[in-house]
């Protein structure tokens, strides 16, 4: 048994070295890690699992050239030197014309009573971490991207909402549904990854929330198209004030025909497009003059046609109530 810097290292005492050795080379292998031992003349005493596309050439001594190429080599020579003179471990980062990410770490090993030694030397691949970085920086970009545009979405509303507010309790009221759309939006939205959300679990989720009692009424049509981030928030607050007016001002659903919601393929300006409809039979009887007028008329003209980049067109009836959003399909505002 052996005091070693990092712990005990223990061995059974007469076991055979070589094979010691022959599993150490498979677990260094397995771990993505190269060890390298010089003397102190800086003749290389072991090498092993050396990483990348750098070899050993067969029928001469490694040097640091002939492993790595002159330019590193002279990198790798003042990362010795430095370890040497302040007697700590160096380090250093090397990134290959391949794109993969290695770093260099070189520790002075003290032999003898005079202070010199050995020299460790670790290349350690370090490609898979720094993709894990930037992969993780791209979505704390996009994390933040997406929680600006929330943002602005939410300060658009919250303005509209108290324009056509009367009171306190009706701007809280119409408010809080709105955020409530939002928020069960971005829920599918995270549900695929940031892909965006399906159309139909768009209309569901506003089926589900306002019209429990009539989803058999509530037809949905055409293509279940995968919407952008974007487009999803929108889309799902343009149904959430439709399926609120369908409740509080509309036909109430109640009895046949009910609702038809549409999605599908158009083209708007030259431009491939995607065609949202909602279209609202009003039971036999009822008289325009019962619709409050052009509720929530700003966002369905306005706010949501705008961040789409596209058109609606919104309209109460003497028999229906219609609504149809036209926008780009690489709408990514």
């Amino acid at each position: 048994m052996s005091q070693g810097r990092q712990g005990l290292i223990w061995e059974k005492p007469g076991q055979d070295e070589e094979r010691f050795r022959r599993y150490l080379i498979v677990a260094l292998s397995r771990t993505g890690i190269c060890v390298m031992l010089q003397d102190r003349r800086g003749d290389y005493l072991f090498i092993a699992n050396l990483l990348g596309d750098w070899h050993v050439d067969a029928g001469a001594p490694p040097t640091d050239e002939s492993l790595f190429g002159a330019e590193l080599a002279s990198r790798i020579a003042a990362l010795k030197q430095r370890a040497v003179e302040t007697g700590k471990i160096s380090r250093m980062e090397h990134e290959t014309e391949s794109g993969r990410y290695f770093e260099f770490i070189v520790e002075p090993l003290k032999v003898d009573a005079a202070g010199s030694g050995d020299l460790l030397t670790m290349i350690v691949d370090e490609s898979e971490n720094r993709r894990h970085q930037k992969l993780l920086t791209t979505l704390l970009r996009e994390v933040s991207h997406r929680s600006k545009n929330l943002m602005a979405i939410i300060q658009s509303l919250a303005a509209q909402t108290a324009k056509h507010s009367w009171s306190l309790p009706q701007f809280l009221e119409k408010f809080h549904g709105r955020l409530y759309s939002l928020s069960h939006s971005q829920d599918l939205i995270t549900d695929t990854s940031w892909q965006g959300a399906y159309f139909e679990d768009l209309v569901r989720r506003q089926i589900d929330t306002y019209l429990p009692e009539e989803q058999h009424l509530v037809s949905i049509t055409g293509e279940n198209l995968l919407l952008t981030p974007n487009m999803s928030l929108h889309v799902g607050l343009a149904l959430h004030e439709l399926a609120v007016n369908a409740v509080s001002y509309g036909a109430r659903v109640g009895t046949e025909p009910g609702i038809t919601v549409h999605c599908g393929r158009t083209t708007l300006d030259d431009r491939d497009a995607i065609e949202i409809s909602w279209i609202e039979e009003l039971p036999p009887g009822r008289e325009r003059t019962e619709i409050a007028p052009r509720f929530g008329s700003a966002v369905l003209e306005r706010i949501v046609p705008k961040s789409v980049n596209g058109a609606a067109d919104y309209d109460i009836g003497d028999s229906r109530i219609s609504y149809r959003l036209v926008f780009p399909a690489d709408s990514h505002s």
